[in-house]
């Protein structure tokens, strides 16, 4: 990444301190958040209970028979948010409109799930060189910056690199999205016994983010839990 987009990626993050915010959603005055209280109060949480491993909804909060009958490699799942309106149009205008003071709103909201405090280390998940060049920043490691600040946790960017540019997952079938991220993820480290935390925007099916836990499995990770800003729920 160039010096600057860095540097007006800072600029970007740095802006809502400095003036008077109008809520993103509403318009009324916000002080110095992105969102007024009344809208914040509104925003889709994940339902409780839930799979602790998928965090998807079900009766008991015990790990539901999907989990049990094909485990992924991953070992728990954390969302601050359902992937449902208006989240989903504030993470689209944080992905793809480079609204990055998105990033720490959505990164404080991570830092606040009493789930993450175990962890080692904090792998953003990567992009494909090309995606990245596309878009001008790792929208994963954009979040990761505020949850790794906030929970005095090391942020790991370099081990991890995507070696497939693979066709966009949310363009395919779901059956197809594991096929389309198999082996498309390369690990140069030994993280031999430690505990992981993978950050994300969105899971959907988490094809992606289970690919790369499978290879930091491979690669010694004890424990690789998920941290994402918004979960997709069954409809």
């Amino acid at each position: 990444m160039s010096i600057l987009t860095q540097s007006a990626g800072l600029i970007r993050r740095s802006w809502v301190h400095l003036l008077p915010q109008d809520c993103l959603l509403c318009g009324a005055g916000s002080g110095e958040t992105l969102l007024c209280r009344a809208c914040e109060a509104d925003l889709p949480r994940p339902p409780l209970p839930a799979c602790p491993r998928c965090a998807l909804p079900n009766s008991h909060g015990e790990v539901c028979g999907r989990c049990l009958a094909r485990p992924p490699y991953y070992d728990a799942t954390s969302a601050a948010f359902r992937y449902a309106f208006p989240i989903d149009k504030l993470v689209q205008s944080f992905k793809y409109g480079h609204r990055l003071a998105l990033a720490s709103y959505f990164g404080r909201q991570l830092a606040w799930l009493s789930e993450i405090g175990a962890a080692d280390l904090i792998i953003p998940l990567p992009l494909h060189p090309m995606r990245l060049r596309e878009r001008g920043f790792n929208q994963a490691l954009e979040l990761a910056r505020p949850v790794g600040k906030a929970c005095r946790i090391p942020i790991d960017e370099r081990s991890c690199s995507r070696i497939r540019h693979t066709a966009i997952q949310a363009d395919l079938p779901w059956r197809e999205r594991a096929r389309n991220v198999r082996g498309a993820f390369h690990c140069t480290s030994d993280f031999t016994g430690k505990r992981l935390l993978l950050v994300d925007d969105v899971m959907t099916t988490g094809s992606s983010l289970n690919e790369l836990a499978r290879t930091l499995k491979l690669h010694g990770a004890a424990q690789v839990a998920l941290l994402v800003v918004a979960r997709t729920m069954p409809v």
